[in-house]
């Protein structure tokens, strides 16, 4: 999915993150919305992954919402 459908659509998107990520607070959703690169730094922070497998899962969750 486009970065830019993605800060478009941000506000519906950000429901289905909280799914997938409980970890991820609203405001390490809502500080940078639709920024994939921020996405992955919030995601390697709250689950202490590196960055390759937090960029996998933010591909595959692209990927699942096409």
């Amino acid at each position: 999915m486009n970065e830019d459908i993605i800060k478009g659509k941000w506000s519906q998107l950000s429901g289905k993150l909280k799914e997938k990520w409980s970890k991820l607070t609203d405001d390490d959703v809502n500080q940078r919305a639709g920024h994939r690169e921020y996405l992955i730094g919030r995601l390697q922070e709250r689950y202490g992954i590196a960055k390759e497998k937090a960029d996998m899962q933010v591909k595959e969750f692209e990927r699942a919402l096409r």
